[in-house]
């Protein structure tokens, strides 16, 4: 099995200038391995729907890979989410998912189907062309060869050792640079950062709302 070191050290050694998408708990333990424009923690936000909006950021960024590390309790909240992707057409998307059995941010409770459910397998039943299921630092080396090798859809299904993260604010008290920041705030300089005109919203219209809304 993978410790969560094992399985972001060698993610940020790749990385180059895709989108990393965040959450849960992999939010505090990316950080210390990246401080990118390009790093967005879905943190403090809708539990289960991360995959949701890595897939809105690679259809509005067909050109860039969009990498997403995602939890087996959020991917089980949003399981359709896999037909969507598909559905989609992006083939820029990577799905990590971080399987440690317990939805470790909320008091390590044990998450539904833990050890038997088969996330890779579940996604090619949902039409991604690549899935992996990974539990040594050898399978997951050549999972993540794939992954940015080939078009995607691709799920890597890392399975990972519980680790002892706690809630997660945002504020200066947070390590990670991208924590400092409010929700609204840093998805504002992502945006700004890839390059969509500021102060804009969706479908290209002014954006009114107010900084923490």
């Amino acid at each position: 099995m993978l410790t969560t070191a094992q399985l972001l050290e060698p993610l940020a050694a790749r990385r180059t200038d895709e989108v990393v998408v965040t959450t849960m708990s992999t939010v505090r333990p990316w950080g210390r391995y990246s401080n990118h424009a390009f790093d967005f923690a879905s943190a403090d936000s809708a539990m289960g729907h991360t995959a949701d909006l890595a897939l809105g950021i690679a259809m509005a960024q067909p050109g860039r890979t969009v990498i997403c590390l995602n939890g087996d309790g959020s991917l089980l909240m949003s399981l359709g989410t896999l037909v969507t992707i598909v559905e989609s057409g992006v083939t820029n998307l990577v799905l990590i998912v971080v399987d440690n059995g317990a939805f470790e941010l909320t008091g390590g409770q044990p998450v539904a189907g833990a050890g038997r459910v088969r996330y890779g397998e579940v996604a090619r039943a949902c039409g991604f062309r690549r899935a992996y299921s990974c539990r040594t630092p050898q399978e997951y080396a050549s999972a993540l060869d794939q992954a940015f090798g080939q078009a995607g859809p691709t799920l890597v299904e890392g399975h990972v050792e519980p680790g002892e993260e706690g809630p997660i604010s945002r504020g200066p008290a947070e390590e990670a640079a991208y924590l400092q920041t409010s929700l609204y705030d840093s998805a504002r300089a992502l945006r700004e950062a890839l390059g969509s005109p500021p102060g804009r919203g969706q479908g290209g219209m002014p954006d009114t709302r107010q900084p923490g809304r």
